[in-house]
């Protein structure tokens, strides 16, 4: 469940912040919230990859670890 704190102690369920989120979380918050955006749910279409992308790149050092974003958002871009 920790992949639900945000970078900026403002998750849920522990209240962690930043590095005292395992790496393994900060990662799957990067991608649980790429996958989401971009897949068609039944309530919504998907997002597009650049929206995804942008908006990933908005939460970075508040929703998300900024070293995961940088090195994700390159390997997104190429998907």
């Amino acid at each position: 469940m920790t992949h639900h704190e945000r970078f900026d102690g403002n998750g849920y369920h522990h209240k962690l912040k930043g590095k005292d989120i395992p790496l393994g979380a900060r990662i799957l918050s990067v991608a649980d919230t790429y996958d989401a955006m971009t897949s068609l749910r039944g309530h919504r279409d998907a997002s597009l990859i650049p929206v995804a992308i942008d908006e990933i790149k908005n939460g970075s050092n508040t929703q998300f670890d900024p070293d995961v974003v940088e090195a994700a958002i390159p390997i997104l871009e190429n998907t």
